[in-house]
């Protein structure tokens, strides 16, 4: 049977993002909208398996209804930024799933679904409609359901003649007399002061209408009576307001919206780029871009290759092969690169390619082999050897001499190209195609090897892609002035990464069970309390039960209000606090239940028995401004700002008796970047005269002695410091220092009054990235900004946000990676025993022997420091002690 599902694409995606959290993709732009909003389209599609969908959106601020009431949805604030840059990815999603878009020059999303689902009715096809508005409630007929969005966006509550008798006690008509009467602050639609919903239900109920309440105003009393006769106009423009005009014309035809599910080779590509994994999995997609094609829509013809399967017998014509050897491909199984399997590898020799399996790689004959691969005086290129390197070490296999990775290579090229699999740069440059590692292996569960002879040939493309790949890569690198950045910095600190992966910092393991036993009995006594404040037991992780408790039993103020009952989000709770004591209680269960499941019991299970020791993994080619990730476990995100955080830093200790745990901290480095790089005067003068730089911003923008300043203004100051950094909005600075927008944008305009050479800075790197297409940091780390001359405002904003941030976060993250060379360096000089263990931010760990920690302590900081030199002087400050947690 056909269905057509119509959804109120503005409505939702606002929804979706107020309602996720905060999330954003490696490029920086912000996806929790996009991701809320696929979330529901996807449910929506496997739950009504529709045969037509439409995404209506509004096209403008203004329409039809702006002609008749100027103040027409008046009171809304500006779209934040952050939502903003969404729209275009949204729609470049749905254009990807074959779904059907429309938008009309002064008309609402709302009148779109109006008329296609009244055109759908009177055809007698199946409609339902999906929104966050009642307004839309309307629309019910017969063959027109209407389904309201709850739990943000999670889940939908269908409604027809039934639902809507059940709730109001209504006809779908008489919606729009509703909202005439009663309003909606939403809208700026006035309706009549002093009567709300049950009011408004009553006189429905007794009247029918708008028109019949106003007529028969003599029938009622008192101030109600006052307001219907005295505004009895406001409550039919309201009403008119409130209705949805079904008569506007759509181009856009049945045929138009037919929905034939989505395709991998559409949707996937785009998905990608948003970096939605969870739902590339759902659909079953490769997380990864399968084969090649020529652009013209046929698949390059695979190369045919001659390859050896490697064998006790025949492993000598490798070994003597090995001096001629271009490039390698170590194939690994897993996302832990510390519990992968080694599948084999493959060496790409003169147009001979030899196959070696994991099995034989183990055995006495390929000794050689072995040898071969842990010298570190023979170069190698290949593909992310740094996961390679990991993989062989835990099976007893040394890999060694690293120089040329061409997925760091193209990390470097395009920080934010999405796909950097070897079949999508195999693409890229016109190289033979490679089948996708689903088709050969399978994927998840049904991962399985193929017969040698299938498994050597696609490991042979592998090789010789990559082979192809470092001359081609090469040239770029030069072409682009990034040479220097990737043999000088990037390959060196990829071996230096996996040397501290595999060292590992040790846990005490006792000390974090106790501290497990302490945030056990902690919880246990917060809940007791809030149990007795509350006079019963609830689910304290039910936002219902809470919500009953907190604002029906209590009857604490309402601040915001879901399509389920009350919020008692983090943001919610915070403002209540003061407001009774239980609400800092329910703060502080959260907090330690949080501690409790993600690091004291998510740590235990990453200590690895043989060592006693967790090893992450660093992952050096995923964000955009050249920061590092931390994986398995993540040790950059322990909540420090707690104290019962900072506690869990106790359990990290050094691994040897009577070592010292050293760790030494950038000072307001991206803050003493922006200084150098946009030569503010007043920003300079703080760093050259060791101020404090918040202080000195608060004294500054509120025009008060340093003296003056409290801690407030300091917040504030601070607040706007690093969002400058992080390329802030007002609607970010609101919701930071809990303001309204405009004091936000009032502020942020003072900042940039008082300190006039970051404006001119922020300036004029807009100009080189739109002359340019591109913007570096001092390293000469490219990120490239297509967008920087979009039409669309959006998608132009971001991009000039990212060309004034990414110069200063980028310039940081280059600025610690080379203090980990040159420290590296200083260490293997001076024949020091000390080893570095981490890198969290911009903050470095390390384990240091009693005899040298003086020596250390003077040593770590000096070289950070001289890591670059800037026009104000780098700080670093550095502590040490018999924990992580003593050393800050």
């Amino acid at each position: 049977m056909e269905k057509l599902i119509l959804i109120d694409g503005n409505s939702i995606i606002y929804r979706a993002f107020f309602a996720m959290p905060p999330l954003t993709n490696s490029a920086g732009q912000h996806t929790n909208a996009v991701y809320g909003f696929t979330n529901m389209l996807l449910r929506l599609i496997q739950e009504q398996q529709p045969s037509h969908i439409l995404v209506a959106f509004d096209a403008g601020k203004q329409t039809f209804r702006h002609e008749g009431y100027k103040d027409y949805k008046g009171g809304r604030e500006k779209t934040p930024p952050e939502l903003s840059e969404q729209f275009p990815m949204l729609k470049e999603l749905l254009d990807s799933f074959g779904i059907a878009r429309y938008e009309s020059e002064g008309f609402e999303a709302d009148d779109i679904i109006g008329a296609v689902s009244k055109r759908a009715d009177e055809e007698g096809r199946q409609v339902l409609v999906v929104t966050g508005d009642k307004d839309m409630l309307q629309l019910v007929s017969d063959r027109v359901q209407v389904a309201l969005t709850r739990k943000g966006v999670t889940e939908v509550e269908p409604y027809g003649y039934a639902e809507i008798q059940e709730r109001y006690g209504l006809k779908p008509e008489q919606i729009t007399d509703l909202k005439g009467l009663m309003g909606d602050t939403s809208d700026n639609i006035p309706g009549v002061p002093g009567i709300g919903e049950k009011t408004a239900l009553k006189l429905l109920h007794q009247f029918g209408s708008v028109e019949e309440v106003l007529a028969r105003t003599d029938e009622l009393k008192g101030k109600m009576k006052e307001n219907l006769v005295n505004h009895a106009e406001d409550a039919r423009m309201s009403k008119q307001l409130a209705t949805i005009h079904r008569e506007m014309p759509v181009e856009r035809s049945w045929e138009d919206m037919a929905f034939a599910g989505l395709t991998e080779d559409k949707a996937a590509p785009v998905l990608r780029k948003l970096e939605f994994k969870s739902l590339l999995e759902r659909l079953s997609f490769a997380a990864e871009g399968g084969a090649a094609s020529d652009g013209q829509g046929e698949r390059r013809a695979e190369e045919a290759l001659d390859i050896r399967i490697c064998t006790e017998d025949n492993l000598g014509e490798l070994l003597e092969a090995l001096s001629a050897v271009e490039a390698l491909h170590i194939e690994t199984n897993g996302d832990n690169p510390h519990q992968a399997e080694v599948v084999g590898i493959t060496f790409s020799s003169q147009r001979m390619y030899y196959f070696v399996s994991y099995d034989l790689l183990k055995k006495e004959a390929a000794a050689p082999l072995a040898n071969w691969l842990g010298d570190e005086t023979i170069s190698k290129s290949g593909y992310d050897l740094h996961r390679a390197d990991l993989a062989l070490h835990w099976h007893g296999i040394p890999f060694a001499g690293a120089a040329f990775d061409v997925s760091i290579a193209a990390y470097l090229l395009d920080p934010t190209g999405g796909d950097q699999s070897l079949s999508a740069l195999a693409d890229k440059y016109g190289l033979a195609p490679i089948a996708s590692d689903e088709s050969v292996f399978g994927k998840g569960a049904k991962y399985k090897l193929p017969e040698e002879e299938a498994l050597g040939l696609h490991l042979a493309r592998k090789a010789a892609v990559i082979a192809k790949l470092v001359p081609l890569q090469q040239e770029d690198l030069e072409k682009n002035g990034m040479s220097k950045l990737f043999f000088d910095l990037e390959m060196p600190l990829s071996r230096i990464l996996a040397d501290m992966e595999k060292q590992g910092i040790a846990v005490n393991r006792e000390d974090l069970q106790q501290l497990g036993t302490e945030f056990q009995e902690q919880i246990n006594k917060l809940v007791t309390q809030i149990y007795e404040i509350a006079g019963t037991e609830f689910n304290l992780n039910s936002p219902k039960q809470l919500g009953e408790i907190l604002f029906d039993k209590m009857q604490l103020p309402v601040i915001k209000k879901t399509k389920t009952g009350y919020s008692t989000d983090a943001d919610v709770l915070e403002k209540l606090a003061p407001y009774h004591d239980i609400v800092q209680f329910i703060l502080d269960y959260r907090q330690l239940a949080k501690l409790q499941s993600t690091y004291v019991e998510g740590l235990l299970k990453e200590i690895r028995p043989e060592t006693g020791k967790v090893h992450t993994f660093f992952r050096q080619t995923i964000t955009a401004t050249g920061r590092l990730s931390s994986q398995y476990p993540n040790l950059q995100n322990i909540p420090i700002r707690l104290e019962e955080g900072r506690k869990i830093r106790k359990v990290f200790v050094p691994s040897e008796p009577g070592w010292h745990i050293l760790a030494a901290d950038y000072s307001q480095i991206e803050l003493r970047v922006l200084a150098h790089i946009s030569g503010d005067e007043r920003l300079k003068e703080a760093f050259l005269h060791e101020m404090d730089i918040h202080t000195k911003t608060a004294s500054d923008v509120f025009g008060v002695p340093q003296e003056q300043v409290d801690s407030n203004m300091r917040r504030s100051a601070k607040a706007v410091n690093f969002g400058i950094v992080y390329g802030i909005s007002d609607y970010g600075l609101s919701q930071n220092l809990n303001i309204t927008r405009k004091e936000a944008g009032q502020f942020i305009e003072q900042y940039f009054a008082i300190f006039q050479g970051v404006r001119k800075y922020m300036d004029s790197i807009v100009k080189e990235a739109k002359r340019d297409g591109y913007v570096t940091t001092l390293l000469e780390r490219r990120r490239y900004l297509p967008e920087i001359n979009a039409s669309n405002f959006n998608l132009r904003s971001f991009a000039e946000r990212t060309a004034m941030n990414t110069p200063i976060q980028g310039t940081a993250a280059d600025i610690i990676k080379l203090a980990m060379v040159r420290m590296v360096e200083a260490l293997s000089e001076r024949k020091l025993r000390s080893r570095m263990l981490l890198q969290v931010h911009d903050e470095l760990v390390f384990e240091v022997p009693e005899d040298e920690l003086e020596l250390m302590t003077r040593l770590v900081p000096e070289v950070m420091e001289k890591a670059l030199e800037l026009s104000v002087p780098l700080k670093a400050e550095v502590s040490s002690g018999n924990n992580w947690y003593e050393a800050k």
